[in-house]
């Protein structure tokens, strides 16, 4: 009962959910609670369907986020959202694409709760203060405060000089040359002096533990994996026979350009930059299998 009016609004909600969430599983699932709720309501007096599963969502999502934060706080070294391909059209939903890149939804995280909801459905959605309030169950005055200090960190936290698609793509190109030719010097080069490297192997695949610093530590960490024996010792870390052959791409992952590297139809990582400028400013390894697994299912995913 009731699926017929719900599925029209589910993309929307799996948006908001995994925006707000930063997992496409806990994403779902507060979405399927969504719909039960759905399901089981007096929906006479609901004027407006979309609204009322975008709060119904929204405030499930909020709940979410206050119980998986103590897991995250646990995590083996840096947590990072789980990876969504934005294959094979990155230029569809350009708007929503932006509000998935890997760098915001990394500052998201340091955001309360509340904070999160009142960014992601002013900034990302275009609902109005008034809207929001009523959404998340705050003042109007409150809603602002909340939206003006997200929005004031998120501009704090970005990098100083922003980079336009084509740009971001020739930098991702330059950056594979590099790692996976061995050059050292024209990797260093590439970085910003301050660059930070901020990998994810969630203890279940071979990652550093700590962020790594300055372009001479980054550039020299990522040419030693990115060489062959550096690659088949992270093979084995991961259970994968080796020697093994893998092949590395440039796809759009949560909306931009990113290295994604396979062994067959597996990712086993990706590597994606963010420009500061015409150099890197910050470099995101994800190799935690339980983030990758929608890089290759594009049609599942939120964007």
């Amino acid at each position: 009962m009731g699926s017929d009016d719900f599925t029209p609004h589910r993309r929307r909600l799996l948006d908001v959910a995994y925006r707000i969430l930063g997992t496409v599983t806990d994403a779902e699932d507060v979405v399927q609670e969504a719909w039960l709720r759905w399901s089981a309501a007096d929906r006479s007096g609901v004027g407006s369907p979309q609204a009322f599963l975008v709060t119904v969502t929204t405030r499930l999502a909020i709940d979410r986020l206050r119980q998986v934060r103590a897991r995250r706080e646990a995590y083996p070294g840096a947590w990072l959202p789980e990876l969504i391909s934005t294959q094979p059209d990155p230029q569809a939903r350009a708007e929503l694409a932006e509000t998935v890149e890997l760098a915001l939804l990394v500052v998201l995280e340091t955001l309360s709760p509340l904070e999160r909801a009142a960014f992601v459905l002013h900034e990302a959605f275009g609902l109005s203060h008034a809207e929001v309030a009523e959404v998340i169950g705050r003042s109007e005055a409150a809603t602002r405060q909340l939206a003006r200090r997200a929005r004031d960190h998120v501009r704090e936290a970005r990098p100083r000089y922003t980079a336009d698609r084509d740009q971001r793509r020739r930098l991702t190109e330059r950056f594979l040359a590099a790692c996976f030719g061995g050059d050292l010097a024209g990797l260093v080069d590439l970085l910003a002096a301050d660059v930070r490297l901020v990998a994810d192997g969630g203890g279940r695949a071979k990652a550093p533990l700590r962020v790594i610093e300055s372009a001479e530590r980054v550039g020299r960490f990522l040419t030693a994996i990115c060489d062959d024996e550096g690659a088949q010792r992270f093979l084995a870390s991961i259970g994968l026979p080796t020697p093994a052959a893998f092949e590395t791409a440039i796809e759009d992952v949560n909306g931009a350009p990113a290295i994604v590297a396979r062994v067959g139809e597996r990712v086993i990582g990706v590597l994606a930059v963010e420009p500061d400028g015409e150099r890197v400013g910050t470099v995101f390894l994800v190799a935690n299998p339980e983030k990758l697994a929608r890089v290759s299912r594009p049609a599942s995913t939120p964007a």
